[in-house]
């Protein structure tokens, strides 16, 4: 029977963390299992540069929390990186490391290492059965053991960010919005993560739920104190808990169906082993975008005109708002259509081009970018 470890934490206390992330470790035995002459990466959620209170990175406690426990073990070797959104730069790593609080907590051990390493490498992977390779930063594929610490967040495309949608960050920079563009419908794009996640093959899965994100995330959402730590050393069994956490079904969450669908996950609860606290629903505000498809039950001369209706009045789309826009270009940098443009120091959309992947909504550092939904959907 598989297993998912739960540990309450209704604060960011380092001591009390520091506890919760040692029970995890000795729930799956990782101090037997990694070794001291390891290569041990530490994957946290850095999508953009943000501070710990702004809720939307892996907070830098729990990170220091995962170091402590390597030590105990004697790992000599610990890398922390990631490849958030945007440019993949030594510059842009810098200011990510030091707004969200892992510089501060990489300095004080020897043994840690901050990645600016920004070379990346393809890794192949037979049994992908959408993509069977993908670009991986080297940190990455130089792991010896890899420890996934997302945030729980819930999230405008996928419906949830947790373990499998935490390791698209092992895709380097601009990369990503290739991904995107090649798979813009969710269910392909979800596909194509549960590939990326079976070629990653994170070994244990830590989530920071202490204060998560509900509504539009994974950046323009709002706090949800949970007051959770919780593990598991399978990612796609512990995102079918996170589901009943934040109170969907599973098969609305496009990574787990597809996960359970390839015999990757177990299909209830019931299979799963829950250890330490137990997992109780917190019913999360969940993204407003409901996605219309019933072009199929419509005759075949009037499909052509209704998919035109349906994509101008009922799909959701990126709305800026323009008099607040500062003209950074992140939107038009992370646009994987390219139908985003800074004009007159405004960032404006082409809609006829716009796949509504949200990436400008997920990226803008000052959330001026809003989800447009058909007034039907709106509560």
């Amino acid at each position: 029977m598989s297993k998912v470890s739960v540990q309450i934490n209704k604060v960011y206390d380092l001591n009390e963390i520091s506890k919760s992330v040692e029970f995890h470790f000795s729930q799956f035995d990782l101090y037997n299992k990694i070794k001291p002459e390891q290569k041990v990466l530490i994957k946290p959620n850095l999508l953009m540069k943000r501070t710990p209170e702004e809720f939307t990175t892996t907070h830098p406690y729990l990170v220091e929390a995962v170091i402590v426990e390597l030590n105990k073990i004697g790992v000599k070797n610990i890398v922390v990186a990631d490849s958030p959104g945007g440019m993949y730069t030594k510059q842009a790593l810098k200011g990510i490391y030091d707004a969200s609080g892992m510089t501060k907590v990489c300095e004080k051990y020897d043994n840690v290492e901050l990645n600016f390493t920004t070379t990346f490498e393809d890794v192949h992977n037979e049994n992908g059965k959408l993509v069977k390779s993908f670009p991986l930063i080297t940190p990455v594929v130089n792991a010896d053991f890899i420890i996934d610490v997302c945030k729980l967040k819930t999230h405008a495309m996928t419906g949830l960010s947790g373990g499998v949608k935490n390791l698209f960050g092992t895709i380097p920079g601009l990369t990503k919005p290739e991904f995107h563009w090649r798979f813009p419908e969710k269910e392909k794009f979800c596909n194509m993560l549960v590939d990326l996640c079976e070629t990653v093959k994170p070994n244990f899965i830590l989530v920071d739920a202490i204060h998560a994100m509900e509504g539009d995330g994974p950046s323009g959402g709002t706090k949800k104190e949970c007051g959770l730590t919780i593990a598991s050393d399978n990612p796609y069994e512990l995102d079918l808990s996170l589901c009943h956490l934040i109170g969907v079904d599973s098969d609305k969450i496009l990574t787990v169906k597809s996960s359970i669908e390839r015999g990757l996950c177990c299909k209830t609860l019931e299979e799963i082993e829950f250890v330490g606290e137990e997992l109780k629903p917190q019913n999360f505000e969940i993204p407003q975008d409901k996605t219309i498809d019933f072009v199929g039950h419509i005759p075949q001369p009037l499909k052509k005109i209704s998919k035109v209706l349906i994509d101008k009045f009922f799909t959701s789309k990126p709305k800026i708002r323009t008099k607040e826009c500062v003209g950074c270009g992140k939107c038009a940098e992370s646009c994987p259509a390219k139908t985003i443009s800074i004009i007159d120091r405004k960032a404006h959309i082409d809609y006829k081009n716009c796949i509504s992947c949200f990436c400008c909504h997920e990226m803008c550092p000052i959330k001026v970018i809003d989800i447009k939904r058909s007034k039907l959907f709106k509560k």
